[in-house]
């Protein structure tokens, strides 16, 4: 048997899955340094603890599987022990202690100071807006709801996630300027749903007012907005993106299919007709907005005829940027209840299919971009190349601008007015200029 070490825990904090994990292990991270603890993100350290994801078959897969590994390190004697927290661990917590039963402790989305308590340490309540970031200097997420009141049937969020709670401006305004002291440059507003903050603590949807009360904050120049719903859609938010050069003209409004079916059966209360019409709206108020979006092929009953019309409309619409799921049969779901029909190869050659004709779309957009000259945030050198962002690209997601670090030097977090001198797909190249 092994004898412990006597040295100091070092808290490893492994993070899986989508930005508001990212958010929630920093909140953990900033907890447990006022604590006086050792932690570190994704690097060694003898108690580690892995903040899960659980929202479709291969985050649940990539989430178990990283159990599976700290939990053979363990066995080993690499690491001393194993927690486990996040999404998965609040959606199947009973039926991972019995097939998993090595993890010392489990933890919900909830259970942050049960969790700060296993790890020896206390919750703070007056460190509300204190993190350690874990994303590159000059830019940082900022989770403005928790939860979802959405009926999605295809959805296992407000399962993990429990329902839309706003958090109030004031303290997103004291999160935001605590930031910013930190050197960050660039807000990624992150919530289930944008779109519906205020409704509980304001009686109205109040993203608009939020953001001219973040525009204030000396320090930030960029604030992008993610994940928007289409049903409801706040108009005046795009009047602020017009008057307000902070807000970045990019929206991330996931709008799924189009087909009247399937947007029926999957509870999203819209249309083809009103979603057209809302993305006409939304280039017709802010003409150069870049608009994200994600789809899903493969729900139940989708037909030919249903995928045929999806990719009509995604040559039509011509989106900056879009991203493709397959459809995930998640239990205790609304769609759970149908049958899941599509076979999995017909569902995997849609999503090509769809990414493939999204390809052709942002080359030739890109193509029009060449000879321009963009103002771009630098977030990293990697290989031979400084990498940029445009305010029309959002980090891991969307395009980048290279930089031949060769010939010219950039510094990291800071602006540079960078001059297109070739374009690919997904990549722009760039010279700064002289």
């Amino acid at each position: 048997m092994r004898t412990k070490s006597l040295k100091k825990n070092k808290i490893n904090v492994v993070t899986l899955g989508c930005s508001k994990n990212v958010y929630d292990s920093e909140v953990l991270m900033g907890q447990l340094h006022a604590n006086g603890k050792e932690v570190v993100h994704e690097q060694e350290g003898n108690v580690v603890v892995i903040n899960t994801c659980g929202f479709i078959a291969n985050a649940k897969e990539e989430s178990v599987n990283t159990i599976l590994e700290y939990v053979e390190k363990k066995k080993s004697g690499k690491i001393d022990k194993v927690f486990v927290t996040g999404c998965l661990s609040e959606r199947y917590k009973p039926d991972l202690q019995k097939e998993i039963p090595n993890v010392d402790e489990y933890f919900g989305t909830s259970e942050l100071p049960g969790l700060l308590k296993a790890l020896g340490a206390d919750y703070k309540h007056e460190l509300i807006g204190e993190r350690l970031t874990t994303t590159p200097k000059n830019y940082a997420y900022l989770k403005i709801a928790e939860g979802c009141d959405r009926p999605c049937s295809f959805c296992a969020i407000p399962l993990m996630r429990g329902k839309h709670k706003s958090k109030p401006i004031e303290e997103l305004v004291a999160e935001s300027e605590k930031l910013a002291a930190k050197g960050v440059k660039e807000l990624i507003l992150i919530a289930q749903d944008l779109t519906y903050y205020g409704v509980d603590l304001y009686k109205k949807r109040n993203l608009a007012q939020l953001l001219t009360q973040l525009v204030k904050v000396e320090g930030i120049e960029w604030i992008r907005l993610h994940y928007a719903f289409p049903t409801g859609f706040p108009m005046d938010v795009l009047d602020v993106m017009n008057n307000e050069s902070k807000i970045c003209n990019y929206l991330d409004i996931p709008l799924q299919h189009i087909s009247d079916d399937i947007l029926k059966s999957m509870r999203r209360g819209t249309t083809q007709e009103k979603t057209t019409k809302l993305i006409r709206e939304f280039r017709k108020h802010v003409p150069n907005m870049a608009i994200r979006t994600t789809l899903i092929v493969g729900y139940p009953g989708e037909t030919e005829a249903h995928f045929q019309n999806l990719k009509n409309w995604v040559a039509e619409m011509r989106f900056e940027r879009l991203g493709c799921f397959t459809y995930s049969h998640e239990e205790n779901t609304h769609a759970y209840n149908l049958v899941d029909d599509v076979p999995e190869e017909v569902k995997q050659d849609r999503a090509n299919q769809i990414m493939e004709l999204q390809s052709q779309i942002s080359w030739e957009l890109n193509q029009g971009k060449i000879g321009k000259i963009y103002n771009c945030i630098i977030d990293r050198k990697e290989g031979n190349y400084f990498v940029g962002r445009t305010e029309f690209d959002s980090p891991d997601v969307d395009n980048e601008v290279l930089i031949d670090a060769s010939r010219f030097y950039l510094k990291q977090g800071e602006f540079t007015d960078i001059k297109i001198i070739d374009a690919a797909d997904f990549d722009l190249y760039g010279e700064p200029l002289k």
